[in-house]
């Protein structure tokens, strides 16, 4: 008489998590969506006065979370293009924003 199977319980096998699921793919498009706030404040006439604290904030983050972002998408994690692109329009508000201050400051 052949001998009775017991059934084997099924554990699942975890898999690995994928670079795009990290929180440093985030970092280039923070970025951009702060750089792009940043510059149309600070170079829009009629927004200029009103965001000039935000554009300085936004501007000063969007440089630092871009140049992360950078930082990692050459280690294969995250979009190198947003990254770079959030970090020169944080540069130009920031830029924009010093001559601002400076010629009527």
């Amino acid at each position: 008489m052949p001998e009775p199977t017991v059934p084997v319980p099924v554990v699942p096998v975890p898999t690995p998590p994928v670079p795009a699921d990290s929180p440093a793919a985030a970092l280039g498009p923070t970025a951009l969506v702060l750089g792009v706030l940043s510059a149309v404040g600070a170079c829009v006439p009629a927004l200029t006065l009103i965001t000039l604290p935000w554009t300085i904030i936004g501007g000063a983050l969007a440089v630092t979370f871009g140049a992360a972002g950078i930082h990692y998408a050459r280690h294969g994690t995250g979009r190198l293009w947003a990254a770079a692109t959030g970090t020169v329009l944080g540069a130009v508000a920031l830029a924009a924003v010093a001559t601002l201050i400076g010629a009527f400051g």
